[in-house]
């Protein structure tokens, strides 16, 4: 089944809602994003939630002690680098790191190919010219298709939502969706009824896909 990591969290109350409706990992961003949250408030509320739910830190360009003093402060289990961080600089967080790749073109897939061994998995996003996320904007999911050929875990991002994460993870076939602005209502806050469907539509397509084989 593919998982499902809902990202921007900053209350506990999102974070207790988004577990209980059957999220696998949960996004905190320390990152420039009107979804930031301190690490004080991010470890709050990693304290309160379940161990086995994964939690994840979204840097951007941060310097890596930084890194590694909010890492173990927060307790948390993976660090998902979303800006132009180098391979060895991913390499020295493994096995904790994935990078994100924000997709303009085809291009991207040379870049790929050089973080292969110094990442956990690789994150596909869209391209924009003023943010590192959260755009709301989808890419071409043909390149997530090839990108699969680098045998990383593929992490679906960009512009997700109810509407189109059926189509998504049936032609991507991901090892997990990261979900933020398209299960929201406002930055920030997570709209239940959307996040509830969009969770229920991935359970779906595993239940098909499971009676199909």
């Amino acid at each position: 089944m593919t998982l499902v990591k809902v990202c921007g969290i900053t209350t506990l109350e999102d974070a207790q809602m988004a577990v209980q409706l059957g999220a696998d990992a949960l996004g905190f961003i320390f990152g420039p994003s009107p979804r930031r949250i301190s690490p004080e408030e991010a470890r709050e509320i990693i304290k309160s939630i379940s161990p086995f739910v994964k939690t994840v830190g979204v840097f951007v360009e941060e310097r890596p002690d930084r890194v590694r003093e909010i890492l173990e402060f927060c307790g948390l289990d993976l660090i998902q680098f979303h800006g132009d961080e180098s391979p060895r600089l991913c390499a020295a967080f493994m096995p904790r790191s994935i990078k994100a790749f924000r997709v303009k073109d085809r291009s991207v897939l040379t870049m790929i190919r050089a973080y292969r061994g110094s990442v956990r998995a690789m994150l596909l996003d869209a391209f924009s010219d003023d943010r590192h996320g959260g755009t709301g904007r989808t890419f071409d999911w043909e390149v997530a298709v090839r990108a699969r050929g680098f045998q990383l875990p593929l992490i679906l991002s960009g512009g997700l939502n109810p509407l189109n994460i059926e189509e998504a993870v049936s032609k991507t076939r991901p090892f997990a969706v990261d979900v933020n602005s398209g299960v929201e209502q406002w930055p920030g806050k997570k709209d239940p009824m959307l996040l509830r469907k969009f969770i229920k539509k991935i359970q779906n397509i595993a239940q098909y896909t499971e009676l199909n084989e």
